[in-house]
């Protein structure tokens, strides 16, 4: 039976999209890289052939030559050269010094981090700042561009995606293109809604910062939640 046959949750390319990368073999990972198999085997029956063949180690699949990939019946010059084309940039990943993620401690580290993002736009944007136990941002992402109101932000969302990351702690950011950084009335009930909301589920609010062009205001040194 061909890949196309098969049940979506089992296809490579549409259980990433539903489960994530994370959640696939080898073999499926592979396959996605073959595209297609032979008349004779899908690209995930090639793909658990070629793994066997070198004890389904990744680290020794990525020492074959292009010829001895293309003994595979259904593995052309194309496919061997993807393959070790992958294996390569896992290589170099591996031998990469990961930069350290960015130490926030006060409101300055946040201005300093998103203002070029966020500091000039013609428009509101929303961010949060994931942590982990020593301050080091994990994770950062825009939860929505517009005005702030209570039915705009996500707050669910927002905590959904601190459990998925694991972050122990959160800090909000969004800039005033008005270049005035006096918080409103929905910016102090939203950063006590998500205050209340990271208590229960142990996941603490550290700040919410306000950015314009040049100079940012603190909700946790205005005391204002």
């Amino acid at each position: 039976m061909t890949i196309k046959n098969w049940e979506d949750t089992d296809k490579p390319r549409e259980k990433m999209m539903a489960q994530g990368k994370t959640a696939l073999s080898n073999a499926e990972l592979l396959a996605i890289l073959l595209g297609s198999g032979s008349a004779d085997e899908s690209a995930v029956e090639l793909s658990r052939r070629i793994l066997a063949s070198v004890n389904n180690s990744l680290t020794a699949l990525g020492k074959q030559s292009l010829q001895q990939l293309q003994a595979f019946k259904g593995i052309g010059q194309a496919k061997a050269i993807t393959i070790l084309a992958a294996t390569e940039m896992g290589r170099r990943r591996a031998a990469e010094t990961p930069e350290p993620q960015p130490k926030i401690e006060v409101a300055h580290n946040v201005f300093t981090l998103m203002q070029p993002l966020i500091g000039e736009l013609p428009h509101e944007e929303f961010w949060v700042l994931y942590l982990n136990s020593t301050n080091r941002m994990i994770h950062k992402a825009r939860l929505f561009s517009g005005g702030i109101t209570q039915t705009t932000v996500d707050v669910r969302l927002l905590f959904k995606t601190a459990l998925e990351q694991g972050a122990i702690a959160l800090i909000l950011v969004h800039n005033h293109p008005s270049g005035n950084t006096t918080p409103s009335k929905e910016d102090i009930e939203l950063t006590q809604r998500v205050k209340t909301a990271g208590d229960m589920l142990d996941i603490k609010l550290l700040d919410h910062v306000i950015v314009t062009e040049k100079e940012y205001l603190s909700l946790l040194d205005e005391r204002l939640f």
